[in-house]
């Protein structure tokens, strides 16, 4: 894969980074830590998630470790303790966390060439030998998925939709407009066959 390949999956990276982190701005503790699914999907937690994807991917894949211990982790650590803040760990704390993790896999993409050979050690060992280029291929792709999990939690806390604060990438019109669309839409669904 040519270096401009390569350069082309970071930026990718850092753009989806950039929304998850912008989706917390002007919240307040609580709206920013509660759950908003069944299944507990909250902004906070969904960047305590990917710090770690990034630490686990980008460093502990390609023997880079990132020297900070994630004691959700850890074998006895709860299930899905890594989706979710407990009361002691601050906003600052989990975004600087990201953002340390972020540096950190940007020195391993910076370092490593794209064919570069690593493992994924909770991956099925017939499939857990990857490249880099595979490695951004998927930390893209599952930072942009819960980017987009974190814009419709974040539409449902307050409104605030988009792709990023200079560019929201939403239609400029007011609230009668999208009340109207809402209710086509609903009437769609309701006479569909």
């Amino acid at each position: 894969m040519p270096e401009a390949a390569k350069q082309t999956l970071h930026r990718y990276l850092r753009i989806a980074r950039d929304a998850m982190v912008w989706k917390l701005d002007g919240l307040s503790e609580y709206d920013a830590r509660r759950p908003l699914t069944p299944t507990g999907t909250n902004l906070l937690g969904l960047v305590k998630h990917l710090a770690s994807v990034e630490v686990g991917y980008f460093g502990d894949a390609f023997g880079r470790p990132f020297g900070q211990p994630l004691p959700w982790w850890d074998d006895d650590a709860e299930d899905n303790a890594d989706l979710w803040a407990t009361a002691d760990e601050s906003r600052a704390d989990i975004i600087g966390l990201y953002q340390r993790a972020c540096l950190h896999s940007d020195a391993t993409i910076k370092a490593l060439d794209a064919d570069a050979v690593g493992r994924v050690p909770w991956w099925p060992p017939d499939r857990n030998e990857v490249t880099l280029h595979q490695v951004l291929v998927h930390v893209v792709a599952e930072t942009n998925r819960h980017a987009g999990h974190a814009d419709i939690l974040r539409e449902r806390i307050d409104g605030a939709v988009g792709l990023r604060v200079d560019r929201d990438n939403i239609p400029a019109h007011g609230e009668q407009w999208w009340a109207d669309l809402c209710a086509r839409i609903e009437q769609a669904a309701r006479t569909a066959r």
